[in-house]
């Protein structure tokens, strides 16, 4: 019983990465879940010692893992650079969002791939989520990175309902 449940459930991983696109793709031929994905890359994608040493600080590298194995399109890419982008700018974004223009929200947009046409209403959903957590009576004490991550899911959502066609 117990080595038809485990073959049961190697099949179905199997099932579920291959339509993922990610079981026929050569061994090793993915990210490296440490160095290319996670928080650690996003911080510091041109420094990959530090980028490890990030992920394992965070969560024993559990979600660098689970990215590069769930979807690894989003260790590189627009996404990482959005991230990287927004956090070495957030006070320049934060400030930008406030005020419903600038160049850096066009920048960060620009990346995400938005179109121009659809800058103002990207903007517009990022403004008003920001404002909304901008007042949250803990975002004073929040650290500057969480301030970051926080955006990046604003901005992301805002893209998503935004930016596509």
């Amino acid at each position: 019983m117990k080595m038809t449940c485990k073959l049961l459930s190697a099949g179905v991983l199997t099932a579920v990465l291959a339509s993922a696109g990610v079981a026929s793709a050569q061994v090793g031929s993915g990210p490296n879940p440490f160095s290319d994905c996670g928080v650690g890359a996003a911080l510091f994608p041109e420094t990959k010692w530090a980028a490890v040493t990030s992920n394992i600080i965070w969560d024993i590298g559990t979600t660098a893992v689970i990215s590069a194995t769930a979807s690894p399109e989003t260790c590189n890419g627009k996404k990482v650079a959005a991230a990287v982008f927004i956090t070495n700018t957030y006070d320049t974004l934060a400030e930008q969002a406030a005020a419903g223009k600038g160049e850096h929200l066009a920048s960060v947009l620009n990346i995400l791939e938005c179109s121009t046409a659809r800058h103002d209403a990207a903007i517009a959903n990022i403004r008003t989520a920001m404002a909304q957590k901008v007042s949250a009576p803990t975002y004073a004490k929040q650290p500057r990175l969480e301030k970051a991550a926080a955006m990046y899911g604003v901005v992301e959502a805002a893209v998503g309902s935004s930016c596509t066609a």
